[in-house]
Order: structure tokens, then sequence, then C-alpha cells
């Protein structure tokens, strides 16, 4: 199979680099196309970043001598790619204009960041949750004039870690009514530099702008239903969250407490719908996919943040700690890798499912 051609818009940040080191192999897409703000572009790749590439495995050689073109520059990315990654550090409107541009052209976008989350016609993917949630794109495409182009997004990073495993109770018919969660996020998930090593290091921040609204919205709309070419949000569970900055470097934690609808799985039960889960992502043998995309740890202490981060190449889920909870039903902990499976990974994961559901290269 010839590789689909990929662009990374905002390719220099942290996003962009780990979405470039995680294409540096695939073996389904190729980067073709990397762009960034003007006091880049014009350069290498390489020169673009030296000096401030943060992964730990070098530039692909694939990647390194590409020259860098501005990320304004619709009509470029439109002649070297098929698609593009969307990774931008700008504001939410300037976000939303150029990943609108790039669809006007034709540009299928799949992007990480927030500004079309919430727009009702473009999906919000995790794809072992709501692959069907892809349907709405020939309703997108018609409502906004797009020939071939389209935008799709991922979530937050934090929901990532506790809503699949909520999903897989679903999927296994127990109705989850309210839901609690802490979340204790990585300071990667602020990117780089990021947080100050002053106001983190031995402390906890209990504030990050806007995570509590996303982390109690979001989900909603990809448990949603599809109606009359909408994605609806659904009523329910009720969220309330608790979202907070620890000094880790990666790995979003959630502590989860419960209250179920009707029946109550024993923990047992639970155990085994969180063994038993298998999504579109596994079925479909992507080559992302995480098999099993839960991981059950049984030992007290875990899932921990540096022992677990990584599993399946850091696209799995880890579990643990479950058991009953006095004041509501259960309570469980779980953790993602934030800048893999909660960014670039996941958003890879979901370009996989789109081009095995026939929307990239046709």
């Amino acid at each position: 199979m010839e590789k689909i051609r990929v662009g990374v818009v905002g390719a220099t940040g942290m996003v962009g680099q780990n979405y470039v080191r995680l294409l540096g192999s695939h073996p389904w897409f190729r980067v073709t196309h990397v762009s960034a703000s003007p006091r880049s572009s014009g350069k290498t790749y390489a020169e673009a970043v030296a000096g401030r590439w943060v992964m730990d495995e070098p530039i692909p050689t694939t990647v390194a001598n590409l020259v860098v073109a501005d990320a304004q520059d619709v009509q470029a990315a439109a002649g070297a790619c098929d698609f593009v990654f969307s990774a931008l550090g700008m504001a939410k409107p300037a976000v939303r204009q150029l990943e609108e541009a790039c669809a006007g052209a034709g540009l299928p976008v799949i992007s990480n960041n927030s500004a079309h989350r919430m727009t009702d016609d473009v999906p919000m993917l995790i794809p072992e949750v709501n692959p069907d949630h892809t349907s709405i794109i020939p309703f997108q495409q018609e409502r906004r004039g797009w020939e071939g182009g389209f935008i799709a997004v991922k979530p937050n990073c934090s929901l990532q870690s506790y809503l699949p495993p909520i999903y897989a109770l679903m999927q296994s018919g127990y109705e989850v009514e309210s839901i609690i969660v802490t979340t204790l996020q990585a300071v990667s998930g602020a990117g780089h530099p990021g947080v100050s090593s002053m106001d983190v290091i031995d402390n906890v921040v209990p504030f990050i702008p806007g995570e509590e609204e996303k982390t109690e919205q979001e989900p909603l709309k990809i448990l949603g239903s599809l109606q009359e070419g909408r994605i609806v949000p659904s009523p329910s569970p009720t969220v309330s969250a608790h979202c907070t900055r620890v000094p880790v470097i990666d790995g979003h934690t959630a502590c989860v407490s419960l209250t179920f609808a009707g029946q109550i799985p024993s923990l047992d039960q639970i155990r085994t719908a969180w063994r038993g889960f298998l999504g579109a992502p596994q079925e479909l043998r992507l080559p992302t996919a995480p098999r099993p995309p839960l991981v059950y740890r049984e030992e007290p202490d875990r899932p921990q943040p540096r022992k677990d981060r990584n599993t399946a190449s850091g696209m799995a889920i880890s579990v643990g700690r479950l058991r009953p909870c006095p004041v509501m039903d259960i309570r469980f902990v779980a953790l993602s890798h934030n800048t893999v499976r909660g960014a670039a990974g996941g958003a890879i994961l979901s370009a996989e499912l789109l081009r095995a559901q026939g929307f990239l290269g046709r």
C-alpha cells in the first residue's frame, strides 16, 4: 500500500514533535509537509527545532530536511499532503479559522486543539468509544460546502484515562448515573516549557484554567447521539471534576468514584468487563491500536505514572485499585499517557480509524 501523505501543522511545538516522532515509521502514513509560525518557515525542520527538540528519540531522517512552511499557507499544505494533523499553539479563534480554511481547501483535519470540540457537527473521537460519530462527516461537508475536507478532533487529554473504563461498563449493560473524578495531571500537559519549576516542584496546583469545564462537558458529547446531522450530548452521566497539576513529567492519573443508575455490578463483573473490552480499533486491527485497550493491575499500589504510562507504547489505559465506595457505588484509579494516548497518539489512532472507514486516502 502506498503511504498516505501527511502534514503536521504546528510541527515545532511539543505536540507537533510527538506527531513527527510517532509517524516516523508508521506503516500507513508518511510526513511530507511540516508548518509552523513565520519565525520557523524557510528553515529545515532540524534547524527549526534545534535546541528545543524535547523527544527522547532523534528526529526521523525522513523529516529532518523538510523545509518548514508558514502554517497560514493553506495552499502549500494542500499541494503537499492528503490530510493534516493540527497541533497549533494559537488562540482559539485563529485555530478555528485556519482549520476551517484547510478543510475548505479539501484537506481533512484531525485536530489536537479544542477550538472545534464542542461544534455540533464535528466528531470528537475516542476510537474505542464512539467510532460511529464519524458518520457525521458527510453532513458537516454538505452544510459547509467542503469537498473532500472535514474536521475531526480528539478530546481533552485527561478524558482518555477514565472514560474508556467507564464506557466499557456501559457497554456491558451497567448504566452510570454520576461520576466524581479528580485528575492528577502531568506537567507535560501544559506544553514546553510549561509550568514553572518553582510553581510545581514540592507542590500540587489545584487549578488548571478551563480543565474542569472540559472534563465535565466533553464526555457527554462523546457519549451523545447523532440526530439530524448533529451530535446531541448525552444527558448523563453527571460529572463533577477536580483537576490538578502535579510534579510528574508524563501520565495523567484519574481517581474516580461513580454511582450506577440501576444494577450495581460486582467487582468481579467489573474486572471481567474491563478485561474483555475491545473496540473498533482492536477489531479492525489498526496499526497503533493497543490490545487490550484496558489493562487491569491487581497490585494494590498501581497504576503509577512512572511504571505504567508506557504500557502498549503509551496507547493503553491502565486501571487499578477497584474497590467499593462508602459514599457512591465503586471507586478506581486509571492512568493514560497524556502526550501519547492523550494527544498525538490518540489523534493518529483516529486517523487510522478514518482511513479504515474510507474517509482518508480515497
